[in-house]
């Protein structure tokens, strides 16, 4: 009876230690809306931002140790540099257009630049002086690049389009501080948010890109907001800047759910991973990347 005793307690013990050996993975593939660091802390500067997921499912975040970079995020949260841009140049965020190639906002010299992933090279896609500093980008199926356009010093902004011909053409002047910005699945509605004003706006599209009409989607009475993106059920997944969490909305305007994060100063997210299920979040705050698993797949 002694010997059964002890078999059975050590048998116990061993379960406990694979369960906890194994469960920090297993809880993450099981379980929704809950964050997890993804990367070390302090690895990227104060202007943790951007993140972005190519086609073959890689992650690339502006300002890895110092600005003016761009890292290479890889699955299992390590991090290497992967270019570091020209002259002054400092990216903001970044999107992947069809064919791959990674276009970087830059805040700094009024650009929208090009990268080709292949050969590393960079040119500028877009130049605008009238820019007062490319902030976030979005791009739809046709090409179109969408990007917000803020003026903190005067609390306003601008959003534009760039076409094809990478000309940047004014949409819209005079808003609040154009942050966040982002389409809908089916490219009809444009969602910008206004950081200090605490409104996102729904701009409704013509088949050209153009606004054809705007309401307030919702508002906040605390907090800013900073990066947005869309599932491909038309939430709409906002970063609460100092708050800490990301807020998901559906296409009606109605919050369903909130994400609380580690870090307070969240800047971004977008989605990735195998299964597009995965939301990479950047933190200023904590200069690192946590993530989540969300239910639906989004754009990358």
């Amino acid at each position: 009876m002694k010997n059964k005793l002890i078999i059975t307690s050590a048998a116990i013990v061993m379960t406990i230690a694979c369960h906890r050996k194994h469960s920090p993975q297993k809880e993450f593939d099981k379980s929704l809306f809950r964050a997890y660091d993804h990367t070390a802390e302090n690895l990227f500067t104060k202007n943790c931002e951007g993140p972005a997921v190519d086609k073959d499912a890689r992650l690339f975040v502006v300002n890895y140790q110092q600005d003016g970079t761009i890292g290479l995020v890889q699955p299992d949260g390590k991090v290497e540099l992967f270019l570091t841009l020209p002259g002054k140049s400092v990216g903001n965020s970044i999107r992947f257009t069809a064919d791959g190639h990674m276009l970087v906002a830059d805040f700094v010299e009024h650009n929208i630049l090009e990268v080709d992933p292949a050969t590393k090279a960079v040119s500028v896609y877009c130049h605008e002086d009238r820019f007062n500093q490319p902030n976030d980008l979005c791009i739809s199926k046709k090409g179109v690049v969408y990007a917000s356009d803020p003026n903190w010093q005067k609390q306003n902004g601008q959003i534009w389009k760039i076409g094809t011909d990478k000309k940047a053409v004014l949409l819209k002047e005079n808003v609040g501080t154009a942050n966040g910005i982002c389409l809908s699945p089916d490219e009809k509605t444009l969602y910008v948010n206004e950081s200090i004003q605490r409104k996102v706006i729904a701009y409704q599209l013509d088949s050209k890109g153009d606004i054809t009409g705007e309401k307030t989607f919702t508002t906040f009475s605390d907090f800013g907001m900073d990066g947005m993106k869309c599932d491909n059920k038309g939430n709409l997944y906002i970063s609460r800047y100092g708050k800490g969490t990301i807020a998901i909305f559906n296409a009606d305007g109605r919050q369903i759910q909130e994400v609380e994060l580690k870090g307070k100063d969240v800047s971004n997210i977008t989605f990735g991973g195998k299964d597009g299920r995965t939301c990479f979040v950047t933190l200023q705050d904590r200069k690192c990347i946590e993530k989540f698993r969300t239910d639906i797949a989004g754009n990358r």
